[in-house]
């Protein structure tokens, strides 16, 4: 054995281990023959740090890993990180703006180049800090979303799916960001409370013959109006169905249509129609007949006005912001008479009714979010939904915990086409090369003015045949193909047909020239491929990956259900034909200590390295696991980390004393024998301890698991077992624990070890080691160890049922001796009352036991005077306290410290009856005040018993 300092220092001993494990090989799966088990790790942003809910997440999956392992499973933890196309390429683009540099002052190589060095230099801080934290990753294998392998994967999926006609290109709306000059997703959307107006406006019959009144918020898009809906059954307009109304300022004709959208009970019940900017109008345009194409577009990239396809928009607005337009559009529509002024309540009038707008910005640049009618390419999310469905419904996936599966399937069953383009330039380029169609055999090129807009330049056309392929080579091939062989094709910058020339300088012949479309794939298509394309596909041909696919498990935040979850389900279900991973385990958040949503602007967040710092990433860890209850959130409660370091250190200490009783670690895998009742006893409690565990991780249950190590250390192995088997001291002499003890000690002192291993890693290691068996170093790493077998087969009931009894025998006098203020070191006499045969024998076993922990001794005969009473089982104790206390002043505190106690009980009781209390306070309030009279009731009770036993 290795003597242990007196003191525990976490820092001394983390990154010593960790190194050891990770030089030494210990995270790779190499078990020849033993049962592959694999889960991976939602790859965090290359840009990213490691926040608290990374902490949660990625001890809940070493937790899982750890334990696989013990289990003599061949553990894979798949660890890497994803390319962020747009977080990514935001952060290279701040560091180039400090010194006066765009995007656009390089070309899209060099630019991506500059990417790349960003990575090897400042990328993947996160994985560093993960190691802080413990996680067993498999390192020598970490993966990244744009390394080749993963790039080959990326683009084989886009290829398989456009050919199986499951991807495509059309023309829709999109969540656009006018801040990145790309798309994204809802999921990217957040929606927040603004002060905005309502304006209301007369649009005038084309006839003459008077107005309809429409109300909006957005009073500039009415620039692209198309419709005025009304409802089919609304009877205040069933004539004006089919007429047209002249649009003030533009002068556009639209028509009045029925479409079930427009609301009778809200405002006038008609609605104006702006397809090419809002996505309820863009159905209602579609249903009305208006295609895609056909649809007005009255904003660029950056949300400034440009003219409409019909050319009616003023000059003067041409090039104003959304903001700008908007001002000079009420003063137009006013100085026209158009606008209806609302009259508020002291009867002055208004140009607008003032509202609360609920409105989109984009997360990362925090700009609003614009509908946006552009081409794109998107996935059949619906088709690929169903097979992801029915495995979750037949069990095939398991969502723990279960609640998530409405959620799931109400999202799952009405998804919508996925938009996977983005206008950036870092990341996966979609694999598609774009030239002229052919119509009737002749080439036929468009002008596309939306495209020259984007900030990524040649965007390829909108009417242009899309080429998809994974290289150059097959695209060009492609084209051959559709355009005939007698054509020459080129790979150019831009799509269209090159004019050559003769030798002396005359045009006489052409080239057709195929340009790459400079969009990039959302980030969420590639980490969609995370299960399989991270252990070899598409180039592995073992259709199981080597036993890897598909994956035991995959945790992960409820917040990236959609994200990421239900895509990974899709992918792997087409591709795979077989679920990417058995169960889905959703956690909660970590929230603030009030359980309010931890953000940087609230200055409410908690820095994981920081706690690690003080306390250990242990106690971090085990404060995590202990918290976490199938998926509900977790408030931040940093007392409680600092609890769990003292956890820790009542554990090293235990282990000290083991050492110094000449107690180590055990040379067998199985209890040993044992004839005392007190070893009997805690072979069945850790026996017991397994089997909660065992059960609980299988339950997913990380907080009973931890709870159920937590109370078996501290309570039956440290504050009892210990005591228990401590030699009586005999004068100057301390006596030695017994053989058998000390072997028992040993194995149980193992046993906890390796059942607390995968919560706290590192002073388990530690102990590990420290703790061999004299003379004979371990054979090999805790990591590496085995699980404890839960087997009860040679325990004795009868010697349990009598520590059992022995236990809360001393726990009720100890209880009665603070309660009553009995000095610490006075020895009292024990009279029994009514003891049984087995009682009696108990008493005569274990009255040494009684004599150190209770410091009491058996008398004979009964108590004369004042006494406490205590009453285990059918046993009376009788403890005299004549002459030890002043029993009258006991029993006038007592009182007083009921009465005080019942008071403030009875009035929390009140205040928790007032039902507008418990209406409208906070949460938090009233979760403390029922907390508080929890609290009172008990102290209330605990004195009432005290001054019961003084008779």
């Amino acid at each position: 054995m290795t003597e242990l300092p007196k003191t525990f220092d976490p820092a001394a001993i983390e990154s010593r281990w960790y190194d050891h494990w990770e030089t030494s090989g210990q995270f790779r799966p190499d078990r020849p023959g033993a049962e592959p088990w694999t889960i991976v790790n939602p790859p965090p942003n290359v840009t990213g740090s490691l926040h608290i809910g990374h902490a949660l997440d990625n001890t809940l999956q070493d937790i899982l890993t750890r334990h696989a392992r013990l289990k003599g499973k061949d553990a894979l933890w798949v660890v890497g990180t994803d390319h962020a196309g747009i977080a990514t390429q935001m952060v290279v683009e701040r560091q180039m703006a400090l010194k006066q540099q765009k995007r656009t002052d390089f070309t899209r190589d060099e630019f991506v180049a500059r990417v790349w060095d960003w990575k090897a230099e400042s990328g993947g801080e996160i994985t560093r800090q993960l190691r802080r934290l413990g996680c067993s990753m498999d390192w020598a294998n970490e993966r990244f979303t744009m390394d080749e392998g993963f790039s080959k994967a990326v683009l084989k999926v886009f290829v398989e799916l456009h050919r199986q006609g499951l991807l495509y290109r059309d023309k829709r709306l999109v969540n656009w960001d006018p801040g990145l000059g790309t798309a994204i997703s809802d999921l990217e959307v957040e929606t927040r409370e603004v002060r905005g107006s309502f304006w209301r406006l007369r649009y005038p019959l084309a006839d003459g013959s008077g107005f309809i009144e429409v109300a909006t918020t957005r009073p500039e898009t009415m620039l692209a109006d198309m419709a005025v809906a009304v409802h089919p059954t609304d009877e205040r307009y069933t004539a004006l169905i089919g007429k047209q109304v002249r649009l003030p300022i533009t002068g556009r004709l639209i028509p009045i249509v029925a479409d079930e959208h427009a609301d009778p009970e809200l405002g006038s019940g008609a609605v104006k129609i702006t397809p090419g900017h809002d996505f309820n109008d863009f159905e209602v345009g579609r249903r009305a007949g208006i295609e895609a194409r056909a649809m007005l577009n009255m904003l660029d990239a950056k949300a400034h006005i440009v003219q409409t396809a019909d050319g009616l928009i003023p000059a003067d607005l041409i090039g104003l912001a959304t903001a700008d337009a908007r001002k000079a559009v009420v003063a137009r529509l006013k100085a026209d008479g158009v606008l209806i002024p609302h009259v508020d309540k002291d009867g002055e009038e208004h140009d607008a009714e003032p509202r609360t707008i609920q409105t989109p910005y984009g997360d990362r640049s925090g700009v609003v979010i614009e509908p946006w009618l552009t081409d794109q390419w998107y996935v059949d999310a619906a088709t690929l939904a169903k097979p992801a469905i029915d495995a979750v419904r037949s069990d095939a996936i398991r969502i723990v915990p279960k609640t998530w599966e409405k959620t799931f399937f109400n999202w799952m069953e009405n998804i919508q086409p996925w938009c996977v383009s983005r206008q950036l330039w870092w990341g996966h380029r979609i694999p598609a090369w774009f030239g002229p169609e052919l119509r009737d055999g002749k080439l036929v090129m468009q002008v596309n003015k939306q495209g020259a807009a984007r900030d990524s330049g040649n965007a390829p056309l909108s009417g242009n045949k899309a080429f998809v392929a994974e290289t150059e080579e097959e695209a060009l091939r492609l084209a051959q193909e559709y355009y005939g062989p007698h054509e020459e094709i080129i790979l150019g910058t831009v799509s269209g047909v090159v004019p050559q020339t003769t030798p002396d300088g005359l045009p006489n012949f052409y080239k057709i020239s195929i340009a790459r479309d400079p969009d990039v794939l959302d980030t969420w298509f590639s980490s969609a491929l995370w299960p399989f394309a991270t252990m070899g596909w598409p180039d592995d041909t073992d259709p199981t990956l080597g036993g890897r696919y598909p994956n035991d498990v995959l945790i992960s935040g409820f917040d990236i259900l959609f994200f990421w979850n239900a895509r990974m389900m899709m992918q792997g279900m087409h591709f795979m034909k077989d679920v990417p991973f058995r169960t889905l385990y959703l956690h909660g958040l970590v929230r603030a200590a009030d359980g309010a949503k931890m953000s940087k602007s609230k200055g409410n967040t908690v820095d994981p390295l920081g706690l690690i710092d003080r306390y250990g990433a242990d106690a971090l860890r085990f404060f995590m696991a202990a918290m976490e209850s199938q998926g509900r959130d977790i408030k931040m409660d940093e007392k409680r980390v600092e609890g769990y370091r003292n956890f820790a250190t009542k554990l090293w200490n235990a282990s000290r004393f083991c050492q110094a009783n000449g107690i180590g670690g055990s040379t067998t895998l199985e209890a040993p024998e044992a004839s005392l009742a007190v070893n009997q006893w805690i072979i069945a409690e850790t026996v017991r301890t397994v089997q909660a565990v065992d059960l609980a991780l299988a339950d997913y249950r990380f907080d009973g698991a931890a709870n159920a190590i937590y109370q078996f250390v501290w309570s039956r192995f440290c504050d009892w077992y210990l005591e228990l088997i401590k030699p009586v001291q005999a004068g100057e002499e301390r006596g030695t624990i017994d053989a058998e003890s000390k072997a028992v000690a040993g194995w149980v002192l193992d046993q906890i070890l390796v059942l607390l291993h995968p919560f706290m890693p590192f002073i388990t290691e530690e102990l590990w080691h420290a703790m061999a068996p004299a003379g004979a170093p371990r054979a090999h790493d805790l990591i590496v160890a085995q699980w404890p077998m839960a087997d009860a087969r040679s325990l004795d009931p009868a010697a349990e049922q009598e520590i059992d009894w022995l236990i809360r025998l001393v726990g009720e006098i100890r209880a009665a001796r603070t309660e009553l203020n009995v000095p610490p070191g006075a020895r009292l006499p024990l009279y029994v009352r009514d003891a049984g045969p087995v009682t009696s024998e108990r008493l005569a076993r274990q009255a040494a036991v009684l004599a150190r922990l209770a410091r009491v001794e058996r008398a004979e005969g009964d108590a004369a005077g004042g006494a406490a009473q205590v009453v285990v089982d059918e046993v009376t104790f009788v403890l005299p306290l004549e002459g030890v206390i002043d029993l009258d002043a006991e029993r006038s505190r007592l009182t007083k410290a009921i009465a005080a106690a019942a008071k403030e009980r009875d009035a929390l009781a009140g205040r928790l009856g007032n039902a507008s209390f418990v209406e409208r306070a906070k949460p938090e309030a009233v979760e403390k005040a029922r907390a508080d009279h929890a609290d009172k009731a008990a102290e209330a009770d605990r004195l009432s018993a005290a001054l019961a036993r003084l008779g």
